[in-house]
């Protein structure tokens, strides 16, 4: 709460104003995008970002890949410097959310991997995080069934080990590799 909460007194003056007329000119619709993700014990909540995309049909079941025409210029930029997902820090603040935890899928990627992948559905044990094991790791962004074996793989290790020093230094990995 208070990382959360000092990082939003910084970024909701400077920051947030300058995203939301980034987004704006971009292109039509709203600010924020919102989608339902799979949390805390399997409950569905909403997640909040900067739009970085045109509007699109597709939205709650493809995932944005590499070099998908849907991100915008400005998206594409935003999502390069994560700041797409700075609306999360309301969520980590409220308590929906954690600095550090599994990221949360979208719910059609919990319907198609809950029965593919052993141990699944235990990264729904904590609070989903802006920010986890799996991604620090290099386990974000598209999905492959490969690729969400070790995302689960790394998601379940951090819930068997967790500690505060564990959370500390995924976040400084964070921080370090946050251009990446």
């Amino acid at each position: 709460i208070l990382i959360s909460g000092a990082l939003l007194l910084i970024s909701l003056p400077t920051l947030f104003p300058l995203l939301a007329i980034g987004v704006k000119l971009s292109g039509k619709g709203p600010v924020l995008f919102k989608q339902q993700r799979s949390g805390y014990r399997g409950e569905e909540f909403t997640i909040y970002k900067f739009r970085s995309m045109v509007l699109n049909p597709q939205s709650d079941s493809h995932q944005a890949k590499a070099q998908d025409q849907r991100i915008t210029p400005f998206g594409r930029w935003i999502r390069s410097w994560h700041l797409d997902e700075l609306p999360q820090l309301f969520q980590v603040f409220i308590g929906e959310m954690s600095l550090v935890g599994p990221r949360p899928h979208m719910l059609a990627h919990t319907e198609e991997y809950r029965g593919l992948v052993d141990r699944y559905m235990m990264r729904h044990l904590v609070k989903p995080g802006l920010t986890g094991l799996a991604q620090v790791q290099g386990y974000k962004g598209e999905h492959d069934l490969a690729s969400m074996e070790a995302r689960v793989r790394a998601d379940v290790y951090y819930l068997q080990n967790w500690s505060l020093i564990f959370d500390l230094s995924i976040i400084l990995r964070t921080l370090a590799a946050w251009r990446n």
